[in-house]
């Protein structure tokens, strides 16, 4: 719960900064000198590439609370089997070996999105945060029967 609190006030608080910029590079259009035109339109652009960013990330987040809940649902979400340090952080190596069960689970059944929704949260737990996010949207490509790519 506290995840999503800090993700919508920080989406909040991007947006607000989205709305000024915008109002701003509106600012610099309305002036109509050539320079301050030319600013303006660039100023435009960075609010448009944020909302984008932001929209994209956030359907990933839904999409993946969508499987997880289905996991639940079918009582299949990967369990907790990580040893942990005394203050609570994940023991690399048991964080490897769990990867690698879950990396010839996906190997075993390479079209089944629960394996690939398991092994992107090991990527996770092994801190590998760029291949968890792959094997999370290869999950949501084969749990939605959209081709996925290689």
């Amino acid at each position: 719960m506290r995840a999503k609190i800090t993700y919508l006030v920080t989406a909040a608080v991007l947006v607000f900064y989205f709305v000024l910029v915008g109002s701003r590079g509106i600012m610099l259009i309305q002036s109509g000198t050539l320079l301050t035109v030319t600013f303006g339109v660039a100023v435009l652009i960075l609010p448009v590439i944020g909302l984008w960013f932001l929209w994209k990330n956030t359907q990933f987040v839904r999409r993946a609370n969508q499987l997880a809940a289905q996991l639940d649902a079918e009582g299949a979400l990967p369990v907790d089997e990580l040893r942990r340090t005394p203050s609570g952080r994940i023991d690399r190596d048991s964080a490897d070996e769990v990867f690698a069960k879950r990396k010839a689970e996906t190997e075993a059944s390479p079209d089944d999105w629960r394996c690939w929704f398991r092994l992107a949260v090991a990527y996770h737990d092994a801190r590998d945060t760029p291949r968890a996010r792959k094997a999370m949207q290869r999950a949501i490509a084969l749990h939605e029967g959209r081709p996925v790519r290689s």
